[in-house]
């Protein structure tokens, strides 16, 4: 079992995991908008002609585990990641990594996930959670989103390790294996690689499908889905994006507060108060992130059904667009290195 571990619940799972493992590690100036900014978690991108779970391909976030590499990288940690065949090899390596003290974490599925409710059990395979102990053939469990520790038996650990689908996790588990230099500088670098990498995300990226001109893209669609689709499918479809955008933990709303938050603890560590009005920025992007997933759900529980009501939803959704593109292009005329 590790000794002295310390759960820090957050409001996502992979930038929670980053951030108990590295302080585990002793990295004690870490938090969960520093993990994510770091990384260059914010994200946009539609992909029209993939589907999930019969709606849109929709994502708010960086790819799963990118977060993570990103952040680590730049901050000197070097990672063991690994992936699996077989159950009986993940079991005996994760095992292992626990016996010698080390918190490991782990991607998993959430279908099957006991200790979720019912109603949070959705077919998605990029879930994180960490492992920090074994009592018998009990596995105890940090998982970043709970209140509080909890526990999964070996069958049931394995089986959401080794879930099938989308991004299939594969047993796939990492944990820092070593910690280079980090210092003030460090700190600094990484934070100024982790925006002008989310600029790059956000307002350079080529095309109408990702970034803030990609937001603006899905709400030329939502113009037409009405017409083109029926008013049923239609709603389904914003259904789906309410789905990712608030429960499955893509973050539309959530990260955008998360960003804010993580440009206000940047303006400290880098002594630059230019970054607090672009925080107040992404603050106003998250509120109107909200706003368009109670319009969106309306129209899916059938209580908004005019064309007037998609058409509001897409006049957010451009605005949405609007503020991120500005946001970002302000970031990038700070010209930070």
């Amino acid at each position: 079992m590790v000794k002295d571990y310390k759960h820090i619940q957050t409001a996502h799972c992979e930038n929670g995991v980053i951030t108990s493992l590295l302080q585990h590690q002793g990295l004690d100036f870490m938090t969960e908008p520093l993990a994510f900014g770091m990384g260059a978690g914010l994200f946009y991108i539609h992909i029209p002609y993939m589907k999930v779970n019969g709606g849109p391909m929709i994502s708010f976030r960086a790819m799963p585990g990118g977060i993570f590499s990103k952040t680590c990288k730049s901050l000197n940690v070097e990672l063991d990641k690994r992936k699996f065949k077989d159950e009986l090899t993940a079991q005996k390596y994760l095992d292992e990594k626990v016996a010698q003290g080390i918190p490991v974490g782990c991607q998993v599925g959430v279908y099957n996930l006991s200790y979720f409710p019912k109603e949070y059990r959705f077919h998605f395979n990029a879930h994180n959670l960490i492992v920090y102990g074994k009592e018998g053939d009990t596995y105890l469990i940090s998982d970043p989103v709970m209140e509080e520790v909890t526990t999964l038996s070996t069958n049931d650990l394995n089986k959401v390790r080794f879930a099938q689908g989308v991004l299939a996790p594969k047993g796939h588990l990492y944990y820092p294996k070593s910690i280079g230099k980090v210092d003030k500088t460090t700190i600094q670098k990484a934070i100024i690689s982790g925006i002008n990498r989310n600029i790059i995300y956000m307002y350079r990226a080529p095309g109408p499908v990702i970034g803030a001109t990609g937001i603006k893209g899905t709400a030329n669609k939502i113009r037409t889905w009405r017409d083109k689709l029926g008013a049923r499918k239609a709603g389904l479809y914003l259904g789906q994006i309410v789905r990712m955008q608030e429960e499955i933990g893509t973050g539309g709303g959530g990260f955008r507060f998360l960003y804010a938050a993580f440009l206000e603890q940047a303006a400290d560590h880098l002594q630059n108060d230019k970054l607090m009005p672009i925080s107040d920025q992404f603050t106003k992007a998250g509120d109107l992130w909200r706003s368009s997933a109670v319009q969106m759900a309306g129209i899916y529980k059938g209580r908004l059904t005019e064309q007037k009501d998609f058409d509001h939803t897409a006049d957010i959704m451009t605005e949405i667009s609007a503020i991120e593109y500005n946001a970002f292009k302000q970031l990038a005329k700070l010209n930070l290195k």
